[in-house]
């Protein structure tokens, strides 16, 4: 009886050990991820031209990383950015700064416009191993307020952002501009 009592134990011992171990999982390739907020540039006399903004760099305000991370001296050019908005909060507010290049070939003084997006989260479960992803939906203009609110810096320097204009308010993934920025 005791034989029998310690390999029932022993059994029940080995059966707990191997169905509380974990396999290894790996998030899937193509597995939905929290997307990031995809802004392109315009030219604002034509509308569905391109816009390569050169020197253009942007930060979330409270972060102290400004992005593109590049070398100093180095030229950078862009028309088209993601900005990732946060999910623990409702609203994400971002610098974008934009140095102009003159006729004569020189530059004019750093100019910053702010972004802020309001908008609501929405978490899935995606799996084990991939665990959640937010996606986002902008809220509406209210009351008059544009969503997102266009604001300068404080020194005042003028907006560079002449118009902003939401293509979709659902951020479900990256493969569609959500935003176009007329300049």
């Amino acid at each position: 009886m005791k034989r029998l009592i310690c390999s029932v134990t022993v059994l029940l011992v080995l059966t707990y050990f191997a169905v509380s171990c974990e396999k290894d999982d790996i998030c899937a390739e193509g597995s939905p991820t929290t997307p990031s907020l995809i802004v392109e540039f315009y030219n604002k006399d034509n509308g569905e031209e391109l816009v390569n903004l050169i020197n253009f760099r942007y930060y979330a305000v409270g972060e102290t990383d400004t992005l593109p991370d590049v070398e100093e001296g180095t030229t950078t050019s862009f028309s088209k950015i993601e900005l990732p908005l946060r999910t623990d909060a409702t609203t994400t507010k971002w610098g974008l700064i934009f140095t102009r290049r003159l006729s004569n070939g020189q530059f004019t003084e750093p100019n910053t416009d702010f972004l802020e997006f309001n908008y609501e989260t929405n978490p899935a479960y995606v799996s084990r191993a991939c665990g959640f992803a937010t996606t986002f939906m902008l809220s509406p203009n209210l009351n008059g307020a544009p969503n997102p609110v266009h604001t300068d810096s404080e020194d005042a320097d003028g907006l560079w952002i002449d118009d902003v204009e939401v293509i979709t308010t659902n951020i479900e993934d990256e493969s569609e501009t959500h935003i176009k920025i007329f300049l």
